[in-house]
C-alpha cells in the first residue's frame, strides 16, 4: 500500500486548481501541517475552509481530524517521503538534490514492497526456459535491454524486441518451454497487452513487470511489481524505470546463483572475451591496481 503522502501525490491529477494548492502546502511541509488547524492551512493555501474539507474527503478521510491522524501516523512510522516537485526556479543544486532524494526514496519504497515470493517463483521459471524474449516500448524498452545484456550470459537463447509487429511475430513462434517478459510501469500499453494474450494462448509463461490490477497484470502468469505509482511530474524522469531496472539485477542475481559456482566460469570467459576492448588499467598514485575478479558483467 502507498503510504499517506505519496497516496495524496498519486491523485493529485485528478484535484482542482484549489485543491493543488491545499495538495502543494501538505507535501511541503508535512510535518508542519500536523499541527496546523484547518483554518491556518486554508490560509497557507490562499483557499477556503471549505475546501479543504472537501479535499479531505476527496483523499478519503472522514474530515481534518481523520486527515491529520493518517498524516501524523505516516510520519510515525518513520515512512521516508520527500517533495520532489520541480519548480522552474530551481537552482542546479536544488534539482539536482531533488532528483537524487527522489531516487533514494523510490527505491527505499520499492524494496519494502517487493514481494519476495514472486521473485522466487520468476526465479524458477526463468532457469528452466527453453528461450527468453524480453519486450517494452518507450522508456521500458530501456530496461528490456538491460535484460538482454544480462541474461545472455546464462548460455539461454534470450531475444529483445521493441517493435509490436516483432513481439508478435515472435508469440507465434513460442511453446510451453518459452518466458515472455513484458515491462510497462502503466500496464495500459496496449500493444503489449495483446502480446501477452497471444503468448498465454501458445502456452508460454509471461511474466509482467508491471503494476498490479492492470490491464497487462491481468494477462500475465506472474506480475512483479514495485507499488511505485507513477509520477506526473514533468520534469522528473520516470522513477519507476530505477525500480525496474533493480528488479532486473534482483532476477539476474537470483538466476545466477541458481547456475551454481560452476557458472562462474562461463562469466569468465565472458569477461576473457572482451579483455581487448579496454584500454589496459591504470596503477592509482600509491602505485596499486585494483584487482579484477572477472565476474564484473558490465562494460
Amino acid at each position: 500500500m502507498l503510504n499517506f503522502l505519496d497516496f495524496i501525490k498519486s491523485k493529485y491529477e485528478f484535484f482542482s486548481p484549489k485543491e493543488k494548492k491545499i495538495a502543494d502546502v501538505v507535501l511541503e511541509q508535512p510535518q508542519k501541517i500536523i499541527a496546523s488547524s484547518i483554518a491556518q492551512l486554508a490560509k497557507s493555501a490562499g483557499v477556503s475552509e471549505p475546501t479543504v474539507h472537501r479535499f479531505c474527503q476527496k483523499i478519503n478521510t472522514e474530515g481534518y481530524p481523520d486527515f491529520k491522524l493518517k498524516l501524523a501516523q505516516t510520519l510515525a512510522k518513520g515512512i521516508p517521503y520527500v517533495n520532489i516537485h520541480v519548480d522552474e526556479n530551481d537552482s542546479t543544486e536544488n534539482y539536482t538534490k531533488k532528483i537524487f532524494d527522489s531516487s533514494i526514496s523510490i527505491l527505499n519504497e520499492a524494496r519494502k514492497n517487493v514481494d519476495i515470493r514472486i521473485i522466487q517463483r520468476c526465479v524458477d521459471v526463468l532457469s528452466c526456459a527453453r528461450r527468453i524474449t524480453f519486450c517494452g516500448l518507450g522508456a521500458s524498452a530501456t530496461v528490456a535491454h538491460d535484460m538482454l545484456n544480462k541474461f545472455f550470459r546464462f548460455n539461454i537463447p534470450c531475444n529483445y524486441f521493441e517493435d509490436p509487429v516483432m513481439m508478435l511475430m515472435s508469440a507465434s513462434n513460442c511453446n510451453l518451454e518459452d518466458v515472455f517478459v513484458l515491462i510497462s510501469h502503466t500496464g495500459r500499453t496496449k500493444d503489449l497487452i495483446d502480446v501477452a494474450k497471444y503468448a498465454r494462448s501458445r502456452k508460454a509463461t509471461v511474466i509482467g513487470l508491471t503494476s498490479e490490477n492492470s490491464p497487462l497484470a491481468e494477462e500475465c502468469s506472474l506480475v512483479l511489481s514495485t507499488k511505485i505509482p507513477e509520477d506526473t511530474d514533468v520534469y522528473i524522469p520516470m522513477a519507476s524505470r530505477l525500480a525496474q531496472l533493480a528488479l532486473v539485477d534482483v532476477l539476474a542475481t537470483g538466476l545466477f546463483l541458481r547456475k551454481g559456482p560452476q557458472f562462474i566460469a562461463n562469466l569468465k570467459n565472458v569477461k576473457e572475451a572482451i579483455k581487448e576492448s579496454r584500454l589496459e588499467q591504470q596503477d592509482d598514485a600509491d602505485g596499486n591496481r585494483s584487482q579484477d575478479t572477472g565476474t564484473n558483467d558490465g562494460l
